[in-house]
């Protein structure tokens, strides 16, 4: 992807297998990049992960981050040497172990802004649980997909018995995780599993169209936008009603409203300063 020059605070430093690029309109692109190992999640890079999702989180300059890999994969998951690395360990030490490899992935949904996967190749196991994890999948036409821990003789991991069916439905993760079976790109779409795909060629400049556009919205609104759709959304009409009757008049107290209705009515871009 093309980046623009840097804004905002700094990000950490010495990070290794990952990669942050800052754009000037709010948008942070992580990539990925252990190309040679198909980005599986070293150790390296979620020390990485880790530090810099800390940053992001207290850094209010931030309006989308996208999510890619380097080279030709996404995310081929966890590195399988480190998964089986201890067959004698305990299971109560494992457990320990797995849930804090969650934990640190997963993080990115402590992210108030818009999350975008760019699966600009295969999304494999954990890696595939870390697209579902963001709020939006876009995938590569040659991009492949999914959760085969079963054809490893493992349960699924990362949550992704909640999180695939929150984004395809019942059905559909019950095919995904019980035949571990990959689909492609245009598969992915029809199942709901992303919600476009894009030629090879044209993919990195038109996600990160979608990503600019978002950074285009105004701050608070798309925050508290976010949040209300996280976890399939509100349980009940009802719980929708009261958060939108709360939120609502949060963003009508704002600056941005304002420019908001001036701008439509004076048919021109608002500019948004997140006040």
């Amino acid at each position: 992807m093309s980046y623009s020059a840097p804004s905002g605070p700094p990000m950490p430093e010495d990070l290794q297998h990952l990669r942050v690029d800052r754009h000037d309109d709010g948008v942070v692109v992580l990539t990925l990049d252990n190309p040679d190992q198909r980005n599986a999640m070293s150790d390296q890079m979620t020390d990485s992960w880790v530090r810099t999702i800390d940053a992001l989180a207290g850094d209010r300059s931030v309006r989308a981050v996208v999510v890619t890999g380097a080279g030709s994969a996404f995310c081929s998951g966890g590195n399988t040497s480190w998964i089986a690395s201890e067959p004698d360990a305990e299971v109560d030490y494992l457990r320990t172990r797995m849930i804090g490899f969650y934990r640190a992935w997963l993080s990115i949904r402590r992210l108030e802004v818009p999350t975008i996967a760019a699966v600009n190749g295969a999304a494999i196991g954990a890696g595939l649980c870390l697209a579902l994890a963001c709020d939006l999948r876009y995938a590569a036409s040659s991009a492949k997909l999914g959760a085969p821990f079963v054809k490893l003789g493992m349960n699924p991991g990362m949550a992704a018995t909640y999180l695939l069916p929150n984004v395809v439905g019942e059905a559909h993760a019950r095919d995904l995780l019980i035949t571990g079976r990959i689909v492609g790109g245009e598969e992915a779409l029809r199942l709901g599993l992303v919600s476009g795909v894009h030629d090879d060629e044209a993919f990195d400049d038109a996600v990160l169209e979608t990503a600019h556009g978002i950074a285009a919205t105004a701050p608070i609104a798309q925050r508290l936008t976010t949040l209300s759709l996280r976890d399939g959304g509100h349980a009940d009409f009802e719980s929708a009603i009261q958060w939108e009757a709360l939120a609502q008049p949060i963003t009508l107290a704002t600056a941005d409203l304002q420019e908001g209705i001036k701008a439509s009515k004076e048919k021109r871009r608002p500019e948004f300063t997140g006040r």
